[in-house]
Parts: C-alpha cells; sequence; structure tokens
C-alpha cells in the first residue's frame, strides 16, 4: 500500500532508525523479577517497576489464581451496567484503608484513572488547571483533554506556581486543580507536598497528586508521598496503580472524598465507558498491600538498596540527581548515546533503558535505573561495574 500517510510514517520510522533513536520492545522470557531472563540468558532487571518485588511473590499469584477460579477471566461488561463484581468493592475497600481515604473508584490502568480524573473535575473554559512542567505524560493527555485553562509551572517552582495563582485568569477561575506527580519518574525527585498543599489551601484549589511511583516506596510504612511528609488529609485527591510496587499487573484507583468518588462514577468517560478490573487483578492487588503492611522488611531494603546503588553511581562520578527514591537516572546527555549505552550495558547483563527526548528534555537523555527490595547487594555490584565499564567507552556520558 503507498499512500500519503504510509509514506510519511515511513519517513518518519527511517529517521528515528538512522538517528539511532528507533524503540525495541525487549522480551523478557521469565517472570518480572530483579534478575530474569532476556534473549536466552540471565539478566540483573534494572528497569523495572517492581519495587517490591511482589509481581511474582506466592501470595499474590495465589490470590489471583483464586480470583479467577470465583470470578473468571473478566468481566465482560463496564461497572455500571453489569461489570461491578464483589472483588472490585472489596478492593476499593482496601484502598481506603490503605490510604486513609474516604473513598476510591477503580479503573483500568492509572492513566485511565488521570484521564478520568481531570477532564471531568475541570471540564470547562472557567476552570483551571496547574500542573508541574515534568509531571507524567498520562496527566499532560488529561489536562488535553480537559477546556480548562492551563498554566505550566516550572519544575518544582512553587514560586512560579503561586505567581500564576495569584493572575486574573486563575482569580475567576472556578475550579482550579494543583497537579503534582508524588515521585517523578524521569527525575527519581519527590513534589513538595507540604508548600503545595498549602498554596492549594490559600488559594482555594484542590491538590491532585500521582502517587504511582510512590505507592510502596515512600512513608513510613508506604503509603506514598503524603505519609513521607506526614501531611496526609482528607482533602487532597491521590491517583496511583497497582502496576508498579502493588503486584506489577495493571490497575489504577482515584482516592478521595465520597462526594468526588461518586462524580467520577457517574460522570468520567473511561470509567463508564471501559470494562471493570480483571478479577485476578484485584485480588492479586489486595494481596500486594497485604504483603506490604505484613513485610516493612521490604521497605528497609528496598531503602538499603536504593542507598548503596546512590552511593556506587556517585562513586563512579557519573551525573545523576540527587534523592531518596529508588528511581536513579544516569544523565548522559544525548537520546544516541544513551540508546547505545543501554545496548552495550544488556551485553555485560544487565538491563537499564535510555530515555531521550521527547521523553525527557533534548541534551539530557538518561539511562533510568531503578532498584528493587528483591535486588542483592552482588546484583548492584554488578550493575555499578558493567555501568562503570560501559561509561568508560562512552566519554561523552561524563562531560
Amino acid at each position: 500500500m503507498s499512500t500519503t500517510l504510509e509514506t510519511t510514517l515511513a519517513a518518519e520510522l527511517k529517521e528515528l532508525r538512522d538517528s539511532g533513536q528507533y524503540k525495541q520492545a525487549n522480551e523478557l522470557q521469565r517472570p518480572q523479577s530483579p534478575r530474569t531472563k532476556m534473549d536466552g540468558r540471565d539478566i540483573v532487571m534494572l528497569s523495572s517497576n517492581n519495587y517490591l518485588d511482589l509481581a511474582d511473590h506466592p501470595q499474590v499469584l495465589a490470590a489471583a489464581r483464586d480470583a479467577i477460579e470465583q470470578y473468571g477471566m473478566g468481566t465482560a461488561s463496564v461497572r455500571f451496567i453489569c461489570g461491578t463484581m464483589t472483588c472490585h468493592l472489596e478492593l476499593e475497600k482496601k484502598v481506603c484503608e490503605f490510604i486513609g481515604c474516604e473513598a476510591a473508584t477503580t479503573f483500568i490502568s492509572c492513566w485511565d484513572a488521570n484521564v478520568g480524573l481531570m477532564p471531568t473535575l475541570a471540564p470547562t473554559k472557567e476552570d483551571a488547571i496547574f500542573t508541574d512542567a515534568l509531571n507524567h505524560a498520562s496527566i499532560i493527555d488529561a489536562i488535553r483533554l480537559s477546556k480548562a485553562q492551563r498554566f505550566i509551572y516550572k519544575h518544582r517552582d512553587l514560586k512560579q506556581l503561586e505567581e500564576m495563582l495569584n493572575s486574573p485568569e486563575a482569580k475567576g477561575a472556578r475550579n482550579k486543580l494543583i497537579v503534582t506527580d508524588g515521585v517523578f519518574s524521569m527525575e527519581g525527585d519527590v513534589a513538595d507536598l507540604p508548600e503545595l498543599k498549602e498554596l492549594a489551601t490559600k488559594h482555594g484549589a484542590v491538590l491532585i497528586v500521582d502517587e504511582s511511583h510512590a505507592t510502596g516506596v515512600l512513608g513510613k510504612t508506604g503509603r506514598g508521598t503524603a505519609e513521607h511528609f506526614g501531611v496526609q488529609d482528607a482533602d487532597t485527591i491521590q491517583t496511583s496503580t497497582m502496576g508498579k510496587a502493588l503486584g506489577g499487573s495493571c490497575g489504577g484507583y482515584v482516592a478521595a472524598s465520597q462526594t468526588v468518588c461518586d462524580y467520577l462514577v457517574q460522570k468520567s468517560r473511561p470509567q463508564l465507558f471501559s470494562n471493570a478490573l480483571p478479577p485476578a487483578v484485584c485480588y492479586g492487588s489486595m494481596a500486594a498491600i497485604d504483603v506490604l503492611m505484613n513485610e516493612p522488611q521490604r521497605l528497609e531494603k528496598l531503602r538499603a538498596n536504593t542507598k548503596h546503588f546512590r552511593a556506587g553511581v556517585a562513586e563512579l562520578g557519573l551525573k545523576t540527581i540527587d534523592g531518596i527514591t529508588p528511581i536513579v537516572p544516569v544523565i548522559v546527555g544525548e537520546t544516541a548515546t544513551a540508546i547505545q549505552m543501554q545496548k552495550a550495558l544488556f551485553e555485560e547483563g544487565v538491563f537499564v533503558s535510555g530515555f531521550g527526548y521527547p521523553v525527557v528534555p533534548k541534551g539530557e537523555a538518561r539511562l533510568r535505573c531503578q532498584i528493587s527490595a528483591g535486588h542483592e547487594t552482588a546484583d548492584l555490584d554488578t550493575a555499578l561495574a558493567a555501568l562503570k565499564k560501559v561509561a568508560d567507552k562512552f566519554p561523552e556520558s561524563r562531560a
């Protein structure tokens, strides 16, 4: 077939290949674990969101199997018709107990939770949304679907945010939403939640925090950014996922007031027009929360592993971003360099993802290293040794 569309797409794909920016899917041949199998070889996995090593935990798998036996493979319906099963209500109750919120409603992914939340709460040009420049792509797309006024403040620049909140356009807005990641997925740094909450209160805005990379990671018991800072309350809306630390499958949720969740059930398009979560995800995710609550040593080991790896990266003299989270970016400069280094690390038995523009700003391409509670010190030392060997071959990565 030769059409203008085909010609245009083929040319852009060729450009990606020629520039070394073409992305290849990477096939895993065993379960998602800190050590897995790829291309027929044992690999140290340093690019997974499986922060607590629960993706193949026996208790999580057993719960998922029980759910299939009890409820079948899926719902074959959206929630409001005949897709709400007991397992969905139980999961939402479990989320409420875990987060300490009044209500929760689930979505097929956290992407859908964000896309279902923001356009629903701020649907008109009379509304206003304020968003960090480095928020996740799902937040960006959610805001694009809203007709609200958009205010994008520089990353973690709360002075600029306040200036925007004080602008005449913002002051006259009906619903005002301040939206932030709790942990920023490419930087690994943490939002200043206390200051954001103070600004939201001062300006009559609602704070929305995407906790996808913070749930099961931050806070004394893994409840996320709010617990980390000691600022949990009923006024903040949280979105998060069961696809990362909580079992690594899929599914997302909005945790908020009963009024907000009731409104989403009535009005949110992804909630109204998408099938409900598979039962196996519901019960598997509940089991993952139970393991997190009953095995606090997982959080302790995750933090010890993170500290060890961050210290190792610093000792190698590589450019990174200081932080406390298990997302450890190694900044290497150009996108092609990041992709070439990813391939070289794989040859050394370590899988790390390279990211470049437009995922991150031009000139700030990086290897995003992600640490798990399941890593042993030997795994991390293997990864650090490989990183040193590869970085020595790419001197531009140290510039």
